[in-house]
């Protein structure tokens, strides 16, 4: 079978292979992304996800002739990460993207956020992702967010959607809510935790009810196109993989709108998927 990535897809899944619940040692992390770039599906896969406390541990791991694309994640807080940016050698590590929440659940994001604009005003070259809780302030922190944008910031939001509470994942309709918000302010957006397999399922473990990457796709797409809260809603909640196949096999040679990927620690689960559901497999134009 002729396998290739279409369009749709490309750099959809960022390589979290460090982070739960994989939790992968960092050298053997390294050696499987470099694995997975050289690989036929390296389209799929975005940049290498590095924990900001992790930063001294990095360089040793590249070759001399590499350039090695990462996301920094600030598990450190806003304020390291200049240090931990400084502190990676540009010949061995490109940063491209940092991302960090800009405040805990029920706190007022604005601070947080401003403090991620400072800093990112020193970085042309770097993309940011605030992440911004599910709760009270969200509205204004898009507000912000676009307004940054429209200024020339290279910024847009990031959302969590899964962890270790059931508050963590959000329902339905709260992500449809937040997904056409962002469609109405233009405004990119991320997510994170939870997006394990493509249809949406429940873990027999937890019993929590995770989304699906392809239901965030079509609902995606949905809200791009002028859908509404309850259309976005009604793709994010169905299981019938039918209903969410066709919207992403229609445009496989388009752009993806709006929602610019999500970490895994598994790459392979969600390739699987792809291929299983017949949508990696060499079918596209």
């Amino acid at each position: 079978m002729s396998m290739h990535v279409p369009r749709i897809f490309a750099g959809l899944v960022d390589d979290a292979a460090v982070f739960p619940p994989g939790s992968a040692e960092l050298p053997d992390a390294v050696v499987a992304h470099r694995d997975h770039r050289a690989a036929w599906y390296a389209d799929l896969v975005g940049p290498f996800l590095l924990p900001a406390s992790a930063v001294d541990r990095i360089g040793g791991l590249t070759a001399p002739d590499e350039s090695l694309d990462i996301g920094l994640i600030g598990d450190t807080g806003i304020g390291a990460l200049p240090a931990a940016v400084a502190a990676l050698d540009p010949g061995r590590v490109r940063v491209r993207q940092v991302e960090v929440a800009v405040a805990k659940r029920g706190e007022d994001p604005q601070p947080g956020l401003r403090a991620l604009l400072t800093a990112l005003a020193g970085w042309p070259k770097i993309s940011g992702y605030a992440e911004v809780p599910l709760t009270w302030g969200l509205l204004a922190a898009l507000d912000a967010l676009a307004e940054a944008r429209a200024g020339g910031v290279d910024v847009a939001a990031k959302f969590r959607t899964g962890g270790l509470a059931a508050e963590l994942f959000p329902t339905p309709v709260e992500l449809a809510a937040v997904i056409c918000a962002c469609r109405d302010r233009a405004l990119p957006f991320k997510l994170t935790a939870g997006l394990h397999h493509a249809i949406r399922d429940t873990d027999p473990e937890t019993g929590f009810t995770h989304h699906g990457f392809l239901n965030v796709l079509a609902g995606t797409i949905a809200a791009a196109e002028g859908g509404e809260v309850a259309e976005v809603a009604e793709l994010l909640a169905t299981t019938d993989a039918a209903r969410l196949i066709e919207p992403a096999r229609t445009r496989g040679s388009a752009d993806r709108p709006l929602w610019v990927g999500f970490g895994s620690c598994s790459i392979p689960d969600p390739l699987t998927d792809l291929v299983r559901l017949g949508l990696i497999n060499g079918g596209f134009a």
